[in-house]
């Protein structure tokens, strides 16, 4: 968290404050592990650099540059990107501060990382940087026969494989859980044991959630909520108020109303109906 739904829904954010085309005057680094380790080499390389684009990649905010280069940001755990005016209050929990500029307009693109894990690091080649991230889910690449070359063979519990990045992008706890009970797949499952219909349903599936994501603008948990929260937007994310098993412990089941039950699967806290995901043997 945030996952996919989180990265695409700040960079429209991001584009809608009309980042692209501004210059970036200044910079502050608060956390220099954040940026790599050394801030004068970052601050360097972006100051006087106008944006000529933002993307993204898996879960990378890539902000590109006009010389070429870029900045990829990673919000991890509980990082947020936005802009803010430049006398609007800190939290105190701002990283990184791009003071961006255009002749009608200006202010501050604010790395908003409470738990330091965030990373925003310049690449000269931001290609190459995130050669390593697997297929987008929302691609006319991805479908059902790419994830069945992808899990022929493969003896991974299915969720371990969902969550590599390297193998499919983009998807994290919240949205593999939701993916896998939307296509009543057990996630200790061997990846290679689905069925050419388990597939099918699992294919449809991660796009659904995704889609649906992004359609209510991410999803915003944990005390407050307000771990995806745009500072100035009327409407907030919401998805959580559409998950059908992530974080519903106890709850009964939208589809046939069995309790959802807390596992641990690959590590990681998983939740699933045990009645609509059963795994035999």
């Amino acid at each position: 968290m945030p996952e996919l739904p989180e990265v695409h829904t700040t960079i429209e954010d991001l584009k809608a404050h009309g980042v692209v085309g501004m210059t970036i005057t200044a910079v502050e680094v608060y956390w220099e592990r954040t940026v790599g380790g050394n801030a004068e080499a970052f601050t360097e390389a972006v100051t006087d650099r106008s944006i000529s684009g933002v993307r993204r990649r898996g879960k990378y905010i890539i902000i590109e540059l006009d010389s070429g280069a870029a900045i990829l940001a990673h919000l991890r755990m509980s990082g947020r990107l936005y802009v803010s005016e430049v006398d609007a209050p800190r939290s105190g929990y701002e990283r990184v501060i791009l003071f961006v500029a255009r002749p009608d307009q200006s202010g501050e693109l604010r790395f908003h990382v409470p738990r330091k894990f965030g990373r925003m690091i310049w690449a000269a080649d931001p290609d190459l940087a995130v050669a390593h991230v697997g297929i987008e889910p929302l691609s006319p690449a991805f479908g059902a026969s790419s994830l069945a070359t992808i899990l022929t063979g493969r003896t991974r519990r299915l969720k371990a494989l969902l969550l590599d990045q390297t193998i499919i992008a983009g998807l994290g706890n919240i949205y593999t859980d939701e993916a896998l009970w939307d296509a009543g797949l057990h996630p200790s499952r061997p990846a290679g044991s689905l069925s050419p219909e388990e597939v099918d349903a699992l294919a449809t599936a991660i796009r659904a959630v995704l889609t649906r994501g992004i359609t209510n603008l991410g999803t915003s948990l944990g005390s407050g909520a307000s771990n995806f929260i745009f500072p100035g937007k009327e409407v907030q994310a919401h998805n959580q108020e559409d998950l059908r098993v992530f974080q519903r412990t106890g709850s009964p089941c939208r589809r046939c109303g069995t309790p959802i039950q807390r596992i641990i699967v690959a590590q990681r806290s998983t939740h699933i109906c045990p009645a609509c995901q059963r795994h035999e043997g």
